[in-house]
């Protein structure tokens, strides 16, 4: 039970950073759809993690290069998705409060996607990896 209450407010946690993206968007004062490029940073950003969790073999207790890799590359792409609309407000391609409210979505989005991982990373019954 605690799996489907952790599954029901990271889904949760996932539609409100969303929000904020579309508020970000589509209120009548800002009216540019730029920051939408960030939905693929979201989609990015677990990926170089899962593909080192499938390659790599978690029994051994010391560093792991192609993990220290993937952590780097999430990184840079976390960190991407936070310049990028700073960017888009200092080119004032978008206005300021919008950079706030997409801002705020990317704390709330990679927190959440953190939190999957967290939830679901470990190796034990109630894993991502059956799905």
């Amino acid at each position: 039970m605690a799996g489907i209450k952790a599954l029901i407010s990271l889904s949760f946690g996932g539609a409100v950073g969303l929000m904020f993206l579309m508020l970000g968007c589509a209120l009548p004062v800002y009216d540019k759809y730029w920051p939408l490029f960030l939905l693929f940073f979201y989609i990015l950003c677990p990926i170089p993690y899962c593909i080192s969790r499938r390659v790599v073999d978690d029994t051994d207790s010391a560093s792991n290069a192609c993990k220290e890799l993937a952590i780097f590359l999430t990184t840079g792409i976390v960190i991407s998705a936070f310049g990028l609309p700073i960017v888009f407000a200092r080119a004032e391609v978008i206005a300021w409060g919008a950079c706030a409210l997409v801002l705020t979505g990317n704390v709330v989005i990679f927190g959440t996607i953190l939190g999957f991982f967290l939830v679901f990373g470990s190796n034990d019954d109630f894993s991502w990896q059956q799905w």
